[in-house]
């Protein structure tokens, strides 16, 4: 997979993929990356790249002809040209699954006020990494790409870890633990050294509704669930109510 981020600052990107999935995609030559500097498509001494808005107002806007040829200078027939700006679709897990199937991903970071609309509106997404305002879209792309190169094979050392992470079961997952068995009067729910492979995964199913419910109760809503798992939950939900 190829991807391109076009970025007013190339440097920000020193570090962040030399390390954990993103380094291991990259070394066995799954993640191609790429950096494109829309100030080498200026014409000015001074590479100018962005201006005022036109109607007044706080703030700078990035231009069109610097930006527009970036863009250009790397699309492709079979390319997903992504801008990063506030007002884009929320990223997800299923988009980050979306994002690695594609051959050649287009990663735009916007800056100041945002980019010419008549740039924008060449974009094939609009993607958002959350509701808040960031310096400039080079922290989402770093998002996006490591939740994209995670999903490679090979990038995590055990393949199942990653089809079981929240949101790739459509849900938040279980709780986990590790040794020491007992750690300040706390100890692993007996369930987990019971040995019972089928017991363990029920208790696993159930606490993973059980977060969610609790913590994002929205995602539960195109769960399937069985008979038993609904009246676990609303035993669940019951507790609470009692205990406050």
């Amino acid at each position: 997979m190829q991807t391109v981020i076009i970025t007013l600052f190339p440097d920000y990107f020193r570090g962040p993929f030399d390390c954990g999935p993103t380094r291991v995609a990259r070394t066995d030559g799954q993640l191609d990356l790429s950096f494109v500097n829309p100030r080498d498509f200026t014409q000015d001494v001074h590479r100018t790249v962005d201006d005022y808005p036109f109607g007044g107002g706080a703030g700078m806007v990035l231009k069109p002809e610097p930006l527009a040829a970036a863009i250009e200078s790397v699309r492709r027939p079979e390319s997903m040209v992504v801008l990063l700006s506030p007002q884009g679709d929320r990223f997800c897990q299923p988009m980050a699954e979306e994002f690695s199937r594609t051959d050649h991903l287009v990663l735009i970071c916007g800056r100041y006020k945002g980019v010419d609309e008549r740039v924008r509106m060449t974009v094939d997404r609009e993607v958002s990494v959350g509701d808040y305002v960031l310096a400039g879209g080079e922290a989402a792309a770093v998002v996006i790409v490591e939740a994209v190169a995670r999903l490679m094979p090979g990038a995590v050392g055990h393949e199942e870890s990653v089809a079981t992470d929240s949101f790739s079961i459509g849900i938040l997952d279980a709780p986990y633990y590790t040794r020491p068995r007992e750690f300040r009067g706390r100890e692993v729910p007996e369930v987990l050294v019971s040995g019972d492979h089928a017991s363990v995964g029920r208790w696993r199913r159930e606490q993973a509704l059980k977060t969610t419910a609790q913590r994002r109760p929205e995602l539960l809503r195109s769960e399937v669930l069985t008979e038993s798992e609904r009246e676990f939950l609303c035993r669940e939900l019951e507790k609470e109510i009692i205990n406050g």
